[in-house]
């Protein structure tokens, strides 16, 4: 498992967005970038520095994904028929950690990957302790029984920000079926991604 070596939400700042929406981001506070220079004004930005930008807020809203393992999963997504953008968003969206943000089980992508790798998950009533499993349509997600009285578990199903989107099918509050991949438009992002800028980085 990756373990994540920087700040959270340093890409916030870094980003100048607030990317997962979070009430606690430091850019609802200080809106410049991080570091001695973060206040200095930015020249207009080229076409491959816009692609890269893209790719790291990407990159960066799906928590610990390393490089290798983003540029994998591009390549699946270019192999795939249809539009490789559409695709990369469908496959990112189809990790176990993901699915279990998006069903309200944890409060962030980050604790998200905690509970799953300390095997507070099941799938299809099975444990699985593993972050980047791909699910499937049809699979059923669901709570562990310790992890239905975890504080951690309460916070995120009370939280307002945000909902659980049409193709995660909650039944009951410790229970999802995954429906269908998403396309982009229905993937509830706080900020704009670009995926295709992605493509365009990886296609050079």
């Amino acid at each position: 498992m990756s373990k994540r070596k920087s700040a959270k939400y340093k890409i916030d700042r870094r980003m100048g967005e607030n990317i997962w929406g979070r009430p606690n981001s430091p850019i609802n506070r200080r809106s410049y970038g991080p570091g001695q220079h973060g206040q200095r004004r930015k020249g207009k930005m080229s076409d491959y520095g816009l692609q890269l930008r893209a790719k790291q807020k990407l990159k960066g809203y799906y928590g610990d994904v390393t490089e290798k393992q983003f540029r994998r999963t591009y390549g699946e997504a270019s192999k795939m028929k249809g539009d490789t953008g559409q695709n990369l968003i469908g496959l990112l969206e189809r990790r176990l950690d993901m699915v279990v943000y998006r069903a309200k089980f944890a409060p962030t992508i980050f604790a998200a990957r905690q509970i799953v790798s300390h095997g507070h998950i099941r799938v299809n009533g099975v444990k699985c302790n593993v972050a980047s499993r791909r699910i499937n349509i049809g699979d059923v997600i669901s709570l562990g029984d310790k992890a239905k009285e975890m504080a951690l578990v309460i916070e995120a199903q009370s939280l307002p920000e945000r909902e659980i989107p049409d193709y995660v099918a909650p039944d009951g509050t410790d229970k999802v079926t995954y429906t269908r991949v998403p396309s982009l438009d229905e993937v509830p992002y706080p900020v704009t991604m670009e995926p295709n800028l992605v493509v365009e980085f990886y296609s050079r």
